[in-house]
């Protein structure tokens, strides 16, 4: 492998923290169970991701109360208070981020499974997100991760040799999906064991 040159990372649980609980939990009035339900049953995870892949906002809602008419208002609500949902950014990882940026040897990228919808409300909510050299938003390009055209893409658009990048994520599919496409990955699990990674490739000292 040669010498990293670039840093690509996801942003959702790796430097940004989102949790559909900092809404729901409240309106269930802390009744962990209903709100589980809710949040497998009706406005899944899989749903959510669907607005990844570039489905709009209103047409996810207005399919969802279709098929759930009696959970209209809390449907609605998925969207409408879904900054609420954005919770703190992840202050021990970002400063491996600006620790990266200070040294001025690496591109640095976004790779990232997000609503083009709700991506600009994280742009500017998260200062630090205008340090990277370029994002790739899945919803923008109506394709996600472990997608391998989505890797492919973001190689060829910011003229990057799989070899010479690392790839960042807290899911393990998707990390395994970059290291299919030639990109060193690391599953993040914690900073710590990030931090020990990047000093391994010579990313960091």
């Amino acid at each position: 492998m040669g010498r990293i040159d670039t840093v690509i990372f996801d942003f959702g649980g790796v430097l940004i923290d989102w949790n559909p609980a900092y809404v729901f939990l409240k309106e269930f009035r802390g009744d962990a169970q209903k709100m589980s339900y809710f949040l497998n049953t009706i406005c899944s995870w899989e749903w959510n991701e669907e607005q990844d892949a570039g489905q709009t906002l209103k047409k996810a809602t207005e399919d969802r109360i279709a098929m759930f008419p009696e959970y209209e208002h809390l449907i609605r609500m998925y969207y409408d208070r879904w900054d609420e949902m954005l919770g703190y950014e992840h202050n021990e990882t970002v400063t491996l981020l600006n620790r990266i940026k200070s040294k001025g040897n690496h591109k640095l990228i976004g790779l990232t499974n997000w609503s083009h919808e709700t991506f600009p409300v994280a742009l500017e909510r998260f200062p630090f997100l205008h340090l990277f050299d370029g994002i790739v938003v899945s919803g923008t390009e109506k394709m996600k991760k472990p997608d391998p055209r989505i890797y492919q893409l973001t190689l060829n658009r910011y003229h990057i040799n799989a070899e010479n990048a690392v790839f960042i994520d807290d899911k393990k599919e998707n990390v395994v999906a970059a290291v299919r496409e030639g990109i060193h990955g690391i599953h993040f699990t914690t900073s710590e064991v990030l931090e020990k990674e990047l000093v391994i490739l010579g990313v960091l000292k």
